[in-house]
């Protein structure tokens, strides 16, 4: 997955947008003012964090220690750094920012939820 790829993934999910309070070189894609990946696109290796559930993250991990580390500078129990190198499935790789944005919208108001279009559950 290139860096345009991940930057187009992010940004084509409802509401989502790009903000850089870390400054220029770090891509915060936030929904609602709630962080859902971020990525210095222009370094190299591409990595990616992102959030996840902790049990998820665990073994993802354990799965694929070199490639997903825990979240560089956040809460290690809920964010794995995933590296985008062509080791993982570009496929999995976009599983894990839908995820991400899933479980940042599922702790939204239902208001919002339905705003966006996600999935409401009764």
């Amino acid at each position: 997955m290139t860096a345009r790829e991940l930057r187009n993934l992010c940004l084509d999910f409802p509401g989502a947008y790009e903000d850089f309070p870390f400054g220029p070189e770090t891509s915060v894609f936030k929904i609602e003012k709630k962080l859902f990946a971020i990525s210095a696109l222009e370094a190299s290796p591409l990595k990616v964090s992102l959030k996840c559930e902790p049990e998820l993250a665990e073994e993802l991990r354990a799965s694929y220690p070199d490639t997903i580390t825990p979240g560089y500078h956040l809460n290690k129990r809920h964010w794995n750094t995933v590296r985008c190198d062509g080791t993982l499935p570009d496929e999995m790789v976009r599983n894990m920012v839908e995820d991400s944005y899933d479980l940042i919208v599922a702790a939204m108001p239902r208001a919002v939820q339905e705003r966006l279009g996600w999935k409401v559950t009764a």
